[in-house]
């Protein structure tokens, strides 16, 4: 699978680790920064994974900041994002077969590594189950004007 990575400073260990870990499991991942604990501002690294993923050139993406939700917001201002803060393994897995979450955030702050380990596999292991979620789907795709 073709993943997008990027992280702020307050997610860059957790990001290396997620990365390290999806690279040995077979996954070509793209690292869109930052590459350091240097301060960076989220929206920035959001943007870019994101227009990654809209563009095709990622099947998805985790994003990962402090607490997840800067990098879900700025990610789901991108037209063609689904970004979900994910805490729980439901959750991760829900963000991919109810709503097909294209991206799923992190907070290092708020979740261990082995947790977020976990929160990674539930969703990219999850499928789209399409059907009345389909629907959902692209109504929420017609909120900014575009459909699935």
């Amino acid at each position: 699978m073709r993943i997008g990575i990027g992280c702020d400073h307050g997610g860059y260990e957790m990001k290396e680790e997620l990365k390290k870990r999806l690279t040995d499991g077979g996954h070509a991942v793209t690292d869109k920064g930052i590459y350091s604990v240097s301060e960076a501002d989220y929206p920035d690294v959001a943007a870019e994974v994101a227009e990654g993923v809209a563009a095709g050139d990622y099947d998805c993406a985790v994003l990962v900041c402090g607490t997840g939700i800067g990098m879900s917001i700025a990610a789901n201002k991108v037209n063609g994002i689904r970004a979900a803060l994910v805490t729980d393994t439901f959750s991760a897995r829900m963000a991919k077969e109810h709503n097909n979450a294209n991206i799923i955030t992190l907070g290092a702050r708020t979740v261990g590594i082995e947790l977020a380990w976990e929160l990674v596999n539930a969703y990219l292991g999850a499928e789209f189950l399409g059907g009345k979620h389909l629907v959902r789907v692209e109504k929420i795709m017609r909120l900014e004007g575009k459909s699935e």
